[in-house]
């Protein structure tokens, strides 16, 4: 090639053509692999980084809270909550939850709850805001306060209604002994019993239908039947009306209670049949074995076929395989503390309206006709 036709940038550089140094094969180095002793953390703290020091301490409280030693495993969060730096969001959370954990299996709800709450306010995404809600219900749990947890649960739900377990939750909480009626406002008069036949066991379902329920209830019913709405006490000025209407109500109330109960066991399965064909061994397994529990749990509730289709029709309305996949695979939103609480649901009546609304219009009319009377005779 003639002198000054070179191309831009065809020259070589003169270290292509630099001789490289031999090089010596020599084997190599053994690879050493850290061998962790079973609960190696448990031994004496040599290191001096502070960080690994809050570590083991960390792993320490784990281990003591997996053996129920709770005074032990809160002196451990609590010696290393004050010492985490401010930038350590991740653990500074996990050692605040298991303090409040510890509390609550302690006994000192209080802190737990004040714990809770200042987790709450520091949440930025929907897991966050799971993790906490996942707190206050054990708290609540542990507290056996059901109106609570129901409300709890109905958070999470609200959060995640693809979520199967916790509609299986909510459905064991309405089915839970719930406060005694016999001993509320409502007055002395004593709630039907178990084995105590219901005075009305059909109710309209629609123009021209009847659905015949069965004429015995549970002693089980929703945190509070006073939530209703009728405060009246039982005077001997009542009117007879007025007391027979109480009376009602009280048996309207736990049949409310089944309903949403048996509602929110259908939610459950159809749930679970949606996620069947993506499982496979132990998984699947379990499914199914839920799916069998489920269907004799709602057998047990005896209602008949065409309330379980409607109820079937009503509960999975948005369950559409094809519109769902987009909404599974983005559940995670990172957003500020206050969008975070229009994510959920504020009340249990703003609950219940969306999901049993339709329900409860077709199976516990007597409810709202008795609300209607008592408003009218006050």
């Amino acid at each position: 090639m003639e002198a000054g036709c070179w191309v831009l940038g065809g020259e070589f550089e003169d270290s292509v053509f630099e001789q490289r140094p031999e090089r010596r094969p020599e084997p190599p180095a053994a690879y050493g692999a850290k061998l962790c002793e079973p609960q190696w953390f448990n031994g004496e703290m040599e290191s001096s980084d502070d960080s690994e020091v809050l570590t083991l301490k960390k792993f320490r409280g784990d281990l003591a809270y997996r053996r129920r030693e709770y005074e032990k495993a809160l002196r451990e969060y609590s010696s290393i909550s004050e010492q985490l730096p401010s930038t350590n969001f991740a653990m500074k959370r996990d050692v605040q939850e298991g303090q409040a954990r510890c509390l609550a299996h302690l006994g000192r709800h209080q802190e737990a709850l004040e714990i809770a709450a200042n987790l709450e306010n520091k949440a930025t995404n929907t897991d966050h805001l799971t993790t906490v809600l996942y707190l206050h219900l054990a708290v609540f749990s542990s507290l056996q306060s059901l109106e609570k947890t129901i409300l709890c649960l109905q958070k999470l739900i609200s959060l995640h209604p693809l979520n199967p377990w916790g509609w299986w939750r909510l459905a064991e909480a309405y089915l839970s002994p719930g406060t005694d009626l016999s001993t509320s406002s409502w007055g002395q008069t004593s709630v039907p019993s178990s084995n105590k036949a219901i005075g009305s066991s059909t109710v309209h379902s629609g123009p021209g239908r009847l659905l015949c329920f069965p004429a015995t209830l549970p002693e089980s019913a929703v945190s509070s039947v006073e939530a209703s709405g009728c405060n009246i006490q039982k005077t001997e000025k009542a009117p007879k009306n007025t007391q027979n209407c109480l009376t009602q109500r009280r048996e309207a109330a736990l049949m409310e209670a089944r309903v949403k109960a048996c509602a929110s066991l259908v939610r459950t399965r159809l749930l679970l049949q949606l996620t069947q064909s993506q499982q496979m061994s132990f998984a699947l397994e379990r499914n199914l074995r839920t799916q069998q529990e489920i269907a004799e749990r709602v057998k047990k509730l005896n209602f008949p076929a065409d309330a379980l289709v409607l109820m079937e029709e009503a509960m999975g309305e948005d369950i559409v395989p094809e519109k769902l996949k987009d909404e599974v695979h983005s559940e995670v939103k990172c957003v500020g503390p206050a969008a975070l609480a229009t994510l959920v649901i504020a009340s249990s009546k703003e609950f219940e309206d969306k999901w049993f609304g339709k329900i409860k219009e077709r199976f516990c009319p007597l409810e709202n006709q008795c609300h209607m009377e008592l408003q009218i005779t006050a």
